[in-house]
């Protein structure tokens, strides 16, 4: 077995013995603490649910309320229609038989004349009126049907059974002359002869198009899986999307007594292996009910996009409680290691590590690893200490690394937040261009893991962040970038520029009361440095934070809001981390004057750093 095998099994072990030591905490915060708080946290979910079910399934009826409220509107007037031709005179007038063809003629003139003002209204498709060939001169066939045709239909003998009172019909197709097929329901009433009362005259019959029921359904804001559909008093049903199931019984004999004895309500009910909610609502002049079936899990999945905010707060308080008492229950073990740590460093100073190594521990102790292992890590200290001198060569390294990562954490979330922004409130081929302006920002500033790149990256880099925000606050500023010299030669630490960029940007030009300006990055070769300088016309700034900004990590924002950035001391830190202490950041400001940054790097060629 190698020795990083035998190192890792060894570690494998140690944690082991430490979890057996302290089993009995892990014991008394499973049953005092885990158990209890799961239990609680799983009662209240389940009780939330239920209300969150109960509150959902109330909206939903009410919702289902209003469209019956929608439809019965819409029916009373159907009704009114219907009423106001069966009182008026002239229609009953009409119906007398006359001998005379040019009587016949007016007569049947004046009947279209009264079923055709009925039509106005948008829900209705036609008015017509059955009666005997031998009552009018001839039958249109587009308000006037002879009453023979309609004796094949099967509701006419409960036209007939109802002495003059309005019938409903059921959803069925009907084929006009000058509409073709359509859907249709009716509203239809026997009529008799004021002057021999046992004499049918005809039957009037208002038709409404089922498109009347079908757009109040098709607003209702139910699950995809939500089923609608109207029955009568019996429980049949008269009108479904699923025309097949027109005239059969949807619902048990109980629950049509159910629906029937009220208005509107809910009740549950089990089909196949599935658990139904069932709505109605009472649709006033027909005597219908509009019904609803919804799965229960389609309640639950509403029900559960409610309960998810209660339930992340519950969990998060729970949390937090978990937090505490593993905190009390830390603080109360570590009080007993504090106890035991001492007594090991009492016996070291006062008899040594000799001593300390000859002496043998009970392992009745929780801490009696540690104990039995103090000389056995002191005696690797002189190990360590050979390692001090490679990891300070290293450090000046981690350094850079450190402060380089730190660089703008919140410019990804800046730019996915503009890209959100444009793709509510512009075209798709704006989020195409912010997102490969990203795409070149992140390839620019990881450059493949590399700490160094070449000017000309730098300022490409530069350049696409200053892209990205054109698009972000458009005709805002504008850019300028200059080089006097071959930029893809020199060599400089990655992230030097965009982070002053951004300063002047955010903190200079968008400051100011027009938020436009402009940016003017140039590169020049002075003796054996290279300077970088980055101006703007922003607001500028007083000279005592212009100072800070290079030798505090977080200067504290003016009360002007002028703002503060800690990214000028990250750059300036690396420069000097990079070039040495004579090298690095410059700032020339004034108030109202604009701010010019100056980086100052050593002239370093590509070739000589590889």
């Amino acid at each position: 077995m190698s020795g990083a095998q035998q190192g890792g099994w060894s570690l494998v072990k140690d944690l082991g013995r430490g979890i057996v030591a302290a089993r009995k905490w892990i014991l008394a915060y499973v049953v005092l603490l885990l158990i209890p708080s799961s239990i609680m946290l799983y009662t209240y979910y389940q009780r939330s649910s239920q209300i969150l079910e109960e509150e959902v399934s109330q909206t939903m009826q009410q919702t289902l309320k209003q469209a019956g409220i929608n439809l019965s509107y819409r029916m009373d007037h159907v009704r009114d229609i219907s009423n106001s031709l069966f009182m008026n005179l002239k229609l009953y007038e009409n119906l007398e038989r006359s001998d005379r063809i040019s009587e016949q003629i007016h007569q049947s003139q004046e009947l279209l004349n009264l079923l055709e003002s009925a039509q106005t209204n948008s829900d209705i498709v036609r008015a017509r009126l059955f009666t005997e060939p031998t009552k009018v001169y001839g039958a249109d066939r587009i308000n006037l049907f002879p009453l023979e045709s309609l004796k094949k239909r099967s509701w006419y003998q409960p036209i007939i059974d109802a002495g003059g009172g309005i019938v409903w019909t059921w959803d069925y197709r009907e084929s006009f002359l000058d509409k073709g097929e359509q859907y249709i329901i009716s509203c239809a009433r026997m009529l008799r002869n004021p002057a021999h009362y046992d004499e049918t005259m005809g039957v009037l019959m208002i038709d409404v198009s089922e498109k009347t029921i079908t757009d109040v359904i098709s607003e209702l804001d139910f699950p995809s899986r939500t089923y609608s559909y109207i029955v009568d008093r019996s429980g049949t049903v008269i009108y479904s999307a699923d025309r097949s199931l027109i005239g059969t019984k949807l619902v048990s004999s109980h629950e049509a007594e159910t629906i029937g004895n009220s208005d509107e309500g809910i009740f549950k009910r089990t089909e196949g292996n599935e658990d139904l909610y069932v709505l109605y609502s009472a649709i006033h002049p027909t005597g219908w009910k509009l019904v609803v079936e919804v799965p229960k899990v389609e309640i639950s999945r509403r029900t559960a996009a409610l309960n998810q905010f209660s339930s992340i707060a519950t969990l998060i308080g729970m949390t937090v409680m978990f937090l505490v008492l593993v905190f009390v229950l830390l603080a109360i073990i570590v009080q007993g290691m504090n106890r035991r740590v001492k007594t090991v460093l009492k016996m070291i100073r006062t008899e040594g590590i000799e001593r300390l190594e000859e002496r043998r521990f009970g392992s009745d102790g929780d801490f009696h690893l540690l104990e039995r292992n103090v000389d056995h890590l002191i005696h690797r200290v002189k190990n360590l200490m050979e390692e001090v001198y490679q990891t300070k060569v290293m450090e000046r390294e981690a350094q850079l690394r450190a402060l380089q990562a730190q660089i703008n954490p919140h410019f990804l979330y800046n730019t996915l937040d503009t890209i959100n922004w444009l793709a509510v409130a512009r075209e798709a081929d704006d989020i195409s261009q912010m997102v490969q302006g990203l795409s070149d920002y992140f390839r620019l500033s990881l450059n493949k893991g590399k700490d160094y790149v070449t000017v000309s990256d730098e300022l490409d880099l530069a350049k696409v962040y200053l892209e990205i925000q054109q698009n972000r606050f458009p005709s805002s500023f504008t850019f300028i970038i200059e080089a006097s010299l071959d930029t893809d030669r020199y060599m400089t630490p990655k992230l030097i520029l965009q982070p002053i960029v951004e300063n002047a940007l955010l903190h200079g030009i968008r400051k100011r009361r027009g938020k436009i300006g402009t940016i003017s990055i140039r590169v020049l070769l002075e003796d054996e440095d290279l300077l970088l300088l980055v101006t703007d016309d922003g607001i500028g700034m007083e000279e005592d934070l212009a100072v800070k900004l290079l030798t505090v990590p977080r200067p504290e924002a003016h009360a002007d809001g002028s703002g503060s950035s800690y990214g000028l001391y990250n750059v300036n830190e690396r420069i000097r981390l990079f070039a040495g202490s004579t090298y690095g950041l410059t700032i020339r400001s004034r108030p109202g004057e604009g701010t010019t940054v100056l980086v100052r790097l050593k002239a370093i060629l590509m070739d000589e750093r590889k």
